[in-house]
């Protein structure tokens, strides 16, 4: 049997001719192919990649100049891509986490130093979905504040503060940490004024704060505040990097380099030392290159199309109060799965429809059109 180099495998079955029109180009000076979908998908963070696409596009990166692959999370492109993070972070250091759990896990066990209560959201992903991993694995109490709500207040943590100051056994509240947008509430932002106010108290009590900003970037496009900026009062922040750099895995946290620098050790220890990251890496540094304006032209455009629907007496749109980039869709006149079909054949991808309602999702496929094709294209699906 004749071998097959890895050229010859990435492109069995078309791989390499599979990737989606709209991409930004190769970030080590390649070119990519720009042939194939240019569906406008109205759902989701990301552009959606097939694993055709994805392997097409991995195939193009790793030809490209300079790349090195790293050794159990360790060096090559993942160090570009943390070095890349830490840079646009504004933080001194950033390490590859393989998923937001640990990343979220690993920060706030550092930041606690050891068995304390940490002041969470209740609608946050680190209090709902993350498994208690911080109080099996690290001894920490988490307090939840703010049930059904996006934001607590400072006034709740004081109130924290004080119960734990004012106990019979001696405790103390070591960090807090904050989700913006928090996903639970359809990307709903933690309120700004009330997030100042904490930021002070946690100053004056010595208590250290971690963001999780899994969908950071998509938040600083419609509040016109830099990553940077939004995550400087904060000690570490985590990033995803599969929601909109559209990775198959993985995570950024970054932070102070005497807090991050030797945590690839409690990384390993929890499982997350994988022996190769590259092709989470590589693709994840393709598209933070550039993606914030990518991404503000697209929300441009989606903005321009809201406003459009909303003049068509069809079309009701309810957005989230304080939100970024979910909104629900209202048509009527006709059933909602029948209109998903038709603007399907038209390749305009929306997810099924609940209770009447489209939840749509702005990502940077709204590059591969106008709000003005985009409305039309809605009209024509509304008249069968």
């Amino acid at each position: 049997m004749a071998r097959v180099d890895r050229r010859q495998f990435f492109r069995i079955g078309g791989l390499a001719s599979g990737i989606a029109a709209g991409l930004p180009r190769v970030a080590l000076g390649d070119a990519i192919d720009d042939r194939a979908d240019r569906d406008v998908r109205l759902s989701g963070d990301g552009v959606g990649l097939t694993p055709t696409q994805y392997a097409g596009l991995l195939n193009q990166l790793v030809e490209a100049a300079g790349f090195a692959p790293d050794s159990y999370s360790l060096g090559g492109i993942v160090d570009q891509l943390e070095d890349e993070c830490a840079r646009v972070l504004g933080k001194e250091r950033a390490i590859f986490m393989p998923t937001g759990t640990l990343a979220n896990h690993m920060a706030v066990r550092a930041l606690a130093g050891g068995s304390s209560r940490v002041i969470v959201q209740e609608e946050s992903h680190f209090y709902q979905d993350e498994g208690d991993c911080a109080q099996t694995l690290s001894a920490l109490t988490l307090i939840p504040l703010a049930p059904g709500r996006a934001t607590f207040s400072a006034d709740d943590v004081q109130r924290v503060i004080d119960q734990t100051k004012a106990g019979r056994v001696v405790s103390r509240v070591s960090a807090i940490s904050i989700e913006s947008p928090v996903r639970r509430k359809q990307g709903e932002r933690f309120d700004p004024i009330e997030l100042r106010k904490i930021i002070a108290l946690a100053r004056r009590e010595g208590i250290r704060l971690h963001l999780d900003g899994a969908r950071l970037f998509l938040q600083a496009a419609y509040t016109g505040e830099s990553v940077a900026d939004y995550a400087r009062p904060f000690d570490t922040v985590y990033v995803s990097l599969y929601k909109y750099f559209n990775a198959a895995s993985g995570a950024i946290l970054a932070g102070p380099r005497a807090l991050l620098d030797g945590m690839y050790h409690g990384r390993r220890m929890f499982g997350g030392g994988l022996n190769q990251v590259w092709p989470f890496a590589l693709v994840a540094r393709h598209y933070l290159d550039g993606f914030s304006d990518r991404y503000s032209r697209a929300v441009r455009t989606s903005e321009e199309w809201i406003r459009a629907l909303g003049r068509h007496g069809a079309f009701t749109i309810d957005r989230v109060p304080s939100g970024t980039n979910l909104f629900r869709l209202r048509v009527s006149g006709t059933d909602p799965a029948s209109l998903q079909r038709r603007l399907a054949s038209a390749r305009v991808m929306l997810a099924p429809p609940q209770n009447g309602a489209f939840l749509i999702g702005v990502n940077e496929t709204l590059n591969r059109t106008s709000a003005a094709d985009l409305t039309e294209t809605f009209v024509r699906a509304l008249a069968g």
